[in-house]
């Protein structure tokens, strides 16, 4: 399954094999990330919030300098679910952010039960496509962890699922990381979210190869990325 389309003038690169995304949040930090051997970037803004969704200059900048694809955060508030007024927003920096270089978007949303926000994820489907998307990780606070992938595993034009298999981060979700990919959703986990070195391995005899980083690969979040953690990272994941 393609992990995700890089955008270029006349052609369109598939992205096959172990993936490497990380995260970033300007043209800085895209660079190092492409010096050091990332697949794809997560762009966000405002990490205090979790990740929201950055200006189009941000995007338009970092295309202009990194030939990575961007994967686009569309998320306007620090929780998971998303008013009838953000959701307009949020559709309409989907044209901004397209024109600005984006290759896909990230996104996703819950109800107030916990279940999987159908109507909104589906309305930011249709407005980002025929672009890929990941569904983010409010899969790992859904009330049913299992109905929620079941809601978006067969949605169009879906990436990845960026999942810890817990709220708590990697290291408490292994069992249901194992359990998803022995379901045959490891082609779509995307995993992220307190990720450390050691876990890669077990990931990836899960059969789990696609990995996101963002504090992995600097030393705090008021520091760029650093191309050479971004090198260690590349070869760790290039053992599958």
């Amino acid at each position: 399954m393609p992990y995700g389309v890089a955008k270029g003038p006349d052609t369109v690169r598939i992205m096959t094999g172990s993936l490497l995304e990380v995260i970033a949040l300007d043209v800085r930090d895209a660079v190092a990330a492409e010096e050091g051997g990332a697949d794809r970037l997560e762009i966000v803004a405002d990490m205090s919030s979790d990740g929201l969704t950055p200006s189009a200059d941000t995007v338009a900048a970092i295309a202009a300098e990194c030939g990575l694809p961007q994967m686009v955060m569309l998320r306007r508030n620090a929780g998971f679910g998303v008013t009838p007024g953000e959701l307009d927003r949020l559709r309409r920096d989907v044209k901004e952010l397209s024109e600005a270089g984006a290759a896909g978007f990230v996104f996703g949303f819950l109800t107030g039960d916990g279940s999987v926000d159908l109507d909104a994820t589906e309305a930011l489907i249709h407005a980002v496509a025929p672009l890929p998307w990941t569904f983010h990780r409010a899969v790992d606070h859904a009330a049913d962890v299992r109905a929620a992938w079941r809601a978006v595993r067969l949605l169009p034009n879906l990436a990845t699922v960026l999942t810890a298999g817990s709220p708590d981060g990697v290291g408490d979700g292994l069992a249901v990381l194992r359990a998803r990919a022995e379901a045959g959703d490891g082609p779509l986990t995307l995993a992220g979210g307190g990720l450390r070195t050691e876990h890669v391995p077990v990931l990836l005899n899960y059969g789990i190869r696609a990995f996101h980083v963002g504090s992995a690969v600097r030393e705090s979040w008021s520091l760029p990325v650093d191309p050479a953690r971004v090198r260690a990272w590349r070869e760790l994941v290039d053992l599958a």
